[in-house]
């Protein structure tokens, strides 16, 4: 039997993953968490053989969560759920350690599939991840100036383009406002952009919009 961690911040979308392993055999949801901290808490006193990981979630984000678990334990398969396109989270979490990476979209027919690869000791990779993968490795000319972004750059980014002041951001990410207004420079430079405005549009250019 597997024995599945499930962390999302919304109530229905873990309803809706456990509908989905309760129709099998060899596999199920034995705790959930709605935050990451909570996720944390749990795997240091609980041994589970995966954890459905979701990326969008108040503040420690997926990502950053992956890397505390990878960090206390980096045998332990994580499949990423996500909202996002492959585009904007795949490859940062597989270069993170995660075992494979799965948009909510996909889920109900692939979901299972994955899982049971993971715990096979597999990659779940799908077309999609494989070809960013690819680029990533072999055509560094076909990457997107945001690829260069490390992690946090990118989360900022995000937040600028979603509107969010300085302050807010800061307060989500539990830095000072002059931490982000540094790495907001970063970004500025790295991407070759003036202002807000710009990132906005980049964001939206490029499809990185939640």
């Amino acid at each position: 039997m597997i024995n599945i961690l499930i962390v999302d911040d919304h109530l229905i979308v873990r309803e809706g993953i456990k509908r989905i392993i309760n129709d099998t055999r060899d596999m199920k949801i034995v705790a959930e968490a709605s935050s990451g901290q909570e996720a944390l808490d749990l795997i240091l006193k609980n041994k589970y053989d995966l954890i459905l990981l979701d990326i969008s979630m108040p503040g420690q984000n997926g990502l950053q969560t992956l890397k505390l678990i990878k960090k206390h334990n980096k045998n332990i398969h994580v499949l990423m759920l996500s909202m996002h396109s492959e585009e904007q989270y795949a490859i940062r979490t597989i270069k993170a350690g995660a075992s494979g990476y799965l948009t909510k979209d996909t889920a109900s027919h692939q979901l299972v599939t994955a899982i049971r690869k993971i715990n096979a000791g597999r990659k779940f990779i799908s077309n999609e991840v494989a070809e960013l993968l690819t680029t990533d490795l072999y055509h560094r000319e076909e990457k997107n100036p945001h690829d260069n972004l490390s992690d946090r750059e990118f989360e900022i980014l995000k937040f600028i383009a979603s509107g969010k002041t300085t302050k807010v951001i800061a307060n989500n990410l539990s830095i000072s406002p002059k931490t982000v207004s540094t790495f907001r420079s970063r970004i500025l430079k790295k991407l070759h952009l003036m202002n807000n405005s710009d990132l906005i549009h980049y964001v939206i250019d490029n499809k990185l919009t939640d």
